[in-house]
């Protein structure tokens, strides 16, 4: 028989970054607390972003200029972040000890490099305001009536909460749990709930020649877009090439817009792997190098211009140049094709990585149904909804985790009233 739990102040379903937030802020302000996590851990997630080091916010402090980041959601946001925004995010870590450093594009970062410290701080946010944590406690039914929410279900307890917040993340990296069960519940609670898709995504490509430098990153080089033979937007920055396609900050926030691109027609795109020189400057570099290493094989000289490790793709982009030929025998017409191919790799977009590949989906709650200044349900008077459960999309760069920080502790803030 299942126990029951009654006269719960607020309930909060997702023990990911948004969820320890809401948590730790509504006990915080003197409510009853209870957090569900289906996971044996919490913040599981939280604990592998930015590959391990936590790309905790975005260091931008003119308001408007972050929510351009934002997309449609722009307008939505100047509420909230102007509640709980980047100024408050540095003063919530760095005041638990720990201190942030911001690095390129603005990302802030902690300056330990690791993402489990920025777990360790929330986790003792949420213990020392005596949060009575549920783990390995997935929720399996929520029960709604009369436009609230009467009780939540797991496996071993019935929730009768006043109040729930929800927090359980959308569909990336489902094997952290972001399994996109919040979802089905706003549905059923009312609410206009676009359907998840991979935004912030590799990309995977046709060209079977990527898989021969799997793991190689082009540091600087320029990618141009085109769609049914049309140029559309161009990005500079770094790739990584994986076995399926390409990755990296440049490609995944490309993605959305190849996403809508793909709908329309054949994606294709550029890589120029050396923006800085144009062709003539590059072929004048070809000549400088080959005149001065006449008598080294083409394989060594072109060792001083590609990228490192990109050689093993060379044999299949160019089969009829054997790498072993001695400089003094390439020809002038062969020089200018390699100068060519290096200035426009061409590449072909296959499909946008599944979900389980995700950094971030978008999808959820249309904001039009939300109390912005609350976080609070416009279909179900006790629910309030946080972080991915939004239907916001935004680039990579601390975008995401920000908007954890911020509705999360707005939804704790507003519920614990």
């Amino acid at each position: 028989m299942k126990k029951v739990k009654k006269n719960i102040e607020i309930l909060v379903i997702g023990g990911g970054a948004s969820g320890m937030m809401a948590a730790g802020r509504a006990a915080q302000s003197g409510a009853r607390v209870i957090l569900l996590e289906k996971n044996s851990a919490m913040g599981e997630k939280l604990k592998i972003t930015g590959g391990g080091r936590c790309n905790i916010a975005n260091g931008e402090l003119d308001l408007k200029v972050l929510l351009a980041n934002f997309g449609t959601a722009e307008k939505f946001l100047y509420t909230p972040f102007s509640i709980f925004g980047v100024r408050d995010t540095y003063w919530f870590f760095s005041s638990r000890n720990l201190p942030l450093i911001m690095e390129d594009r603005q990302r802030v970062f902690p300056q330990s490099q690791r993402a489990i410290d920025v777990f360790r701080v929330l986790e003792k946010y949420v213990r020392e305001n005596h949060v009575e944590i549920h783990l390995n406690s997935p929720v399996k039914k929520i029960n709604f009536e009369d436009g609230k929410i009467l009780s939540v279900e797991t496996k071993t307890h019935i929730f009768f909460p006043k109040k729930v917040i929800l927090s359980t993340g959308g569909y990336s990296h489902p094997e952290t749990g972001s399994t996109g069960d919040g979802f089905l519940w706003l549905r059923q609670a009312g609410h206009t709930v676009l359907d998840a898709t991979p935004d912030i995504v590799p990309l995977g490509l046709k060209e079977k020649w990527i898989k021969k430098i799997s793991g190689v990153a082009l540091d600087d080089i320029k990618i141009t877009f085109f769609c049914n033979g049309v140029k559309k937007f161009a990005q500079k920055g770094r790739i990584l090439c994986t076995h399926f396609g390409i990755t990296g900050p440049l490609v995944l926030n490309s993605a959305s817009k190849v996403k809508d691109l793909l709908h329309e027609g054949q994606v294709t795109a550029k890589i120029d792997i050396l923006p800085s020189l144009d062709l003539g400057a590059l072929d004048e570099k070809f000549i400088h190098l080959f005149e001065k290493n006449k008598n080294k094989t083409l394989r060594n000289v072109l060792r001083e211009i590609l990228p490192p490790g990109f050689m093993p793709a060379f044999s299949n982009l160019f089969p009829i140049l054997d790498l072993e030929t001695k400089i003094h025998s390439v020809s002038k017409i062969d020089r200018k094709k390699i100068g060519h191919k290096m200035k426009s790799l061409e590449i072909t977009v296959s499909q946008l990585m599944g979900l389980d590949k995700a950094v971030v989906s978008d999808g959820g709650v249309i904001l039009e149904e939300i109390d912005l200044k609350t976080m609070r349900s416009k279909k179900c008077e006790n629910l309030f909804i946080t972080g991915d459960l939004l239907n916001i999309r935004r680039p990579t760069g601390g975008y995401s985790l920000q908007l954890c920080w911020t509705t999360g502790y707005i939804a704790g803030k507003s519920a614990a009233v």
